[in-house]
């Protein structure tokens, strides 16, 4: 474990740990008004080494590879917020934090936009079969092209997306189909006002008339326990097998070996995905494939919106520690003016 700080001012300062790298400036302005424990190494930490790191600091700027559970707090007299770079926190035991006198923050809003255009791009990879026909390419067989035999793929245009999770990354997904004229139909914990509902040219319906319906499927939901494999072996069984399935949501709401099983037997047409059980682990399945799109978790990833989730973040912990309520608390019972 390779933690740097700044020991220009120590003890004079609030004391934070930044658990993984972030921009070389966004450190240089902490490191002004905190003395900063940080890993710009970028080493995942073992949960022993994370619960030495979080025992004395402050705060922490942490992400989705630290998991933050009363194991993690043990030590952790001092600190006052855990501030997450990822607007998801299924990273997060939220009350054993709670239980801890701990803030919980993410950040939201700053990456709806640009994980929405990821989301539609990771679809048209999926449906066309880019990744297949870069392989097709590379490997030399433009040469075997004929109207039947290179890579045919799915239309978009004129076709239903279904998209389980209708928040704001599913309603931007919802209005970037409209362009393509798709018709589009959602399911969601909780309907969606009229008005949402138009402005986003959605029809509401059960998950499972969704699933029948769609030729591609689209999930944008959280991950809880209630949500752990929303889509598995039962659920793939009701798509059409000419639909897609793209999981920009988060790991564990697909049984993946399900997955990988279907798509082996050509069940369902092609899948993509960013997110995956046990990342950064892949099923060895999944790499077996020709029609799976994958993708490292990438959804957030332009220099722009992590910058953004970067100072969303840091505004957090500087609120918490300021004694002000942070912008995008999570437990917020536990804050105290």
């Amino acid at each position: 474990m390779n933690i740097q700080t700044n020991t220009q001012t120590q003890g004079q300062k609030p004391k934070i740990f930044v658990a993984r790298a972030i921009f070389p400036e966004a450190l240089a302005k902490l490191e002004q008004s905190f003395e900063v424990h940080s890993n710009q190494a970028d080493e995942i930490f073992t949960p022993e080494q994370l619960q030495k790191a979080l025992s004395g600091v402050a705060g922490a700027l942490v992400t989705g590879s630290e998991r933050i559970d009363s194991a993690a707090l043990a030590n952790a007299k001092d600190l006052k917020i855990v501030a997450n770079i990822s607007v998801g926190y299924n990273n997060f035991d939220v009350p054993a934090i709670t239980a801890a006198g701990v803030m919980a923050s993410n950040t939201p809003d700053v990456l709806t936009d640009t994980t929405a255009d990821f989301g539609f791009a990771l679809l048209m990879a999926t449906a066309r079969r880019i990744t297949e026909s870069e392989h097709w390419v590379r490997n030399g067989h433009w040469d075997k092209w004929s109207i039947v035999n290179n890579p045919l793929g799915m239309d978009l245009h004129h076709s239903t997306i279904g998209i389980i999770g209708m928040g704001r990354i599913g309603q931007g997904i919802a209005k970037r189909a409209l362009g393509f004229g798709m018709n589009v139909i959602y399911h969601n914990r909780s309907r969606l006002s009229e008005a949402d509902e138009q402005s986003c040219g959605a029809s509401y319906v059960s998950k499972e008339e969704l699933l029948r319906t769609a030729d591609h499927v689209v999930l944008v939901l959280p991950y809880s326990a209630e949500s752990h494999h929303t889509i598995g072996a039962k659920e793939i069984a009701l798509m059409k097998p000419s639909a897609t399935l793209v999981n920009i949501a988060r790991g564990g709401i697909v049984d993946d070996l399900a997955l990988a099983q279907a798509l082996k037997e050509k069940r369902i047409f092609a899948a993509g995905l960013d997110v995956f059980e046990g990342e950064p682990k892949v099923n060895p399945e999944l790499l077996k494939l020709s029609n799976v799109v994958l993708a490292p978790h990438i959804a957030s990833a332009t220099e722009k919106t992590r910058r953004a989730m970067v100072d969303l973040a840091i505004a957090n912990l500087r609120a918490a520690l300021d004694g002000k309520k942070p912008p995008s608390l999570i437990n917020v019972e536990v804050f105290k003016p």
